[in-house]
């Protein structure tokens, strides 16, 4: 009995100090990703995310939605950013002269198209030459400064030798986004956008696509910050959106996909 006894007080001293151990256990800390994106990658970024989540259920990625050149100042500013993707070469490239990007981890990731929307009730416009017309009031442009869409709208009118006519009509958003916003409520008579935004909209149609050759190519470069307090977790999310699920999702969402380098397997 004595002996039973010793071994029962044995075995319940052995689980509590089981228990205690696994209590004082540190749980796994969850890493928080940062990523600053372009205004127009903010539908298929989420579902990206979405896969991400399942995949690696120990990085949070949240984003931080805006124009390119808001974004470029932000980082500029010292804002806590782990990977920038830009809808330019002019706003990444201005952060790489001034060292802000980690060395090796800058990539050209997608394409997109120039196009000409109106309210899907309208009929006013059918070619980029009609926003001359009288009858067109307002015109929806990014900020031609901080917004790569109205740059290479810009490009474009300034090729067909109307931008002074534009620009006396036009009414400057500060995100593509709200560009797409003002044609879908009718507060302007059109807007240039991007392919991708009048693709997921029920509310705009698609009149006309810029020339390429009438504009700067319309690429999305992105890289990994310098200051990234979270390095190895932002060049393999970096790796995940060079991949092919990202492709898949980027695809179906009108980008084209022009990142080459294939995502690593999540440890």
């Amino acid at each position: 009995m004595v002996l039973l006894l010793l071994v029962v007080i044995f075995a319940f001293s052995a689980c509590s100090k089981q228990l205690a151990e696994k209590s004082q256990e540190t749980p796994k800390t969850q890493v928080t990703l940062t990523v600053s994106a372009a205004a127009s990658l903010k539908d298929a970024m989420n579902e990206i995310k979405d896969i991400y989540a399942k995949e690696v259920p120990d990085v949070n990625v949240t984003y931080n939605f805006a124009s390119s050149g808001s974004l470029q100042q932000q980082i500029e500013n010292g804002a806590d950013v782990d990977v920038f993707i830009s809808a330019a070469n002019k706003q990444m490239d201005a952060l790489e002269t001034k060292g802000l990007l980690e060395n090796g981890t800058k990539k050209t990731l997608l394409g997109n198209s120039l196009v000409l929307i109106i309210p899907k009730d309208s009929s006013l416009v059918s070619s980029f030459e009609d926003l001359t017309k009288d009858t067109v009031k307002k015109i929806g442009l990014g900020e031609f400064r901080t917004v790569p869409a109205g740059q290479y709208a810009e490009d474009l009118f300034t090729n067909m030798k109307i931008l002074d006519k534009i620009t006396a009509k036009a009414v400057y958003g500060k995100s593509v986004k709200e560009v797409l916003t003002w044609v879908e409520t009718g507060n302007v008579d059109a807007g240039v956008v991007y392919l991708t935004d009048a693709k997921v909209s029920q509310k705009v149609k698609q009149v006309a696509v810029a020339p390429e050759e009438s504009h700067k190519p319309i690429v999305y470069p992105a890289s990994v910050i310098k200051s990234s307090k979270h390095m190895a977790e932002a060049k393999a999310f970096m790796d995940f959106l060079s991949g092919a699920k990202a492709k898949s999702v980027f695809e179906k969402y009108g980008f084209t996909f022009l990142a080459n380098a294939q995502a690593k397997p999540a440890a």
